[in-house]
């Protein structure tokens, strides 16, 4: 099998920035400021902006439109950089890397999904997924043929493989757009607006195969989306308002995890299982169960 189920690729078991609680953190933004002119005047989009997102994690990024919640997410992907402050993904400096650097990292570490696709539209689906594998290099090219294909049965559409993007229903592009995001297997995936296009039907099947990424495959995923519904049911849901945190539903409910490991106490019935040896980020695992659970 190409694919591995629980991949970490990427996130070496010593190096990189952990939380407080030892966890792994994919994603570290520490004061992050994001100014720009306009008219000569300073703009400032977000503000001292701090969070993690760690392995495995499912996180919605919602808000107002203008509010800064795509510029956060340029800052995490290496798109855009700060004004100030440090951002590490996947344990890299990305404020501080160069371009050819961030390229090179960016095929390799990161998947982007967006809300328009972004197929070629003269590449058929299984060349689109292919394509990242030849820019990074990463293969033979037997095995990303092998790998692409697999990775279209996954999403669906083993069945596709040979059509151009535009003989395809929207639904099905945006599954291929997944598939490619996936080509290299990179820890972290980024998608911005995914559903923004799509239908209710559609949107939930979408919902469904990120839901299947990081419960049984290992992904971490970051996404930005006005749909509330769905937000409703991540896991992790930060809301950007004015540029700042607003909101951090995991907090609450790490601040409960963590009361009660230190008071000794037990959790819920039936959450028990996502503590783990005792430890603390066992607990605050077991407070995200609780966040999902709700």
């Amino acid at each position: 099998m190409l694919w591995h189920k629980k991949s970490t690729n990427g996130m070496n078991g010593g190096g990189g920035p952990r939380n407080e609680a030892g966890e792994k953190a994919v994603v570290r933004l520490r004061d992050v400021v994001k100014s720009f002119s306009v008219g000569g005047d300073e703009l400032t989009v977000l503000h001292d902006i701090s969070l993690d997102i760690n392995q495995g994690e499912f996180v919605s990024i919602v808000g107002p439109s203008g509010n800064g919640k795509s510029t956060l997410l340029n800052m995490i992907t290496g798109i855009d950089r700060p004004s100030a402050g440090e951002v590490f993904v996947t344990g890299e400096p990305v404020h501080a890397m160069s371009e050819n650097h961030l390229a090179r990292w960016r095929g390799e570490k990161l998947g982007i999904i967006f809300q328009f696709f972004q197929m070629l539209p003269s590449l058929s689906l299984l060349q689109n997924v292919v394509l990242p594998m030849e820019l990074a290099g990463k293969y033979g090219r037997s095995e990303r043929h092998e790998r692409a294909r697999e990775l279209l049965e996954i999403v669906g559409l083993a069945g596709q493989a040979g059509k151009l993007p535009g003989m395809v229903s929207g639904g099905q592009q945006q599954r291929a757009a997944i598939a490619r995001a996936l080509a290299n297997d990179p820890p972290l995936l980024v998608a911005d607006e995914p559903t923004g296009n799509l239908d209710a039907q559609t949107a939930q099947t979408i919902f469904n195969l990120f839901m299947q990424l990081v419960q049984e495959r290992g992904k971490t995923l970051v996404m930005v989306t006005h749909d509330q519904e769905l937000a409703a049911r991540i896991p992790r849901k930060i809301e950007i308002v004015n540029g700042r945190i607003q909101s951090d539903s995991s907090s609450v409910l790490l601040r409960q995890a963590e009361y009660a490991y230190f008071a000794g106490q037990a959790l819920p019935s039936g959450l028990v299982k996502g503590r783990k040896n005792g430890t603390l980020a066992g607990w605050q695992r077991a407070g995200r169960m609780m966040q999902a659970a709700s």
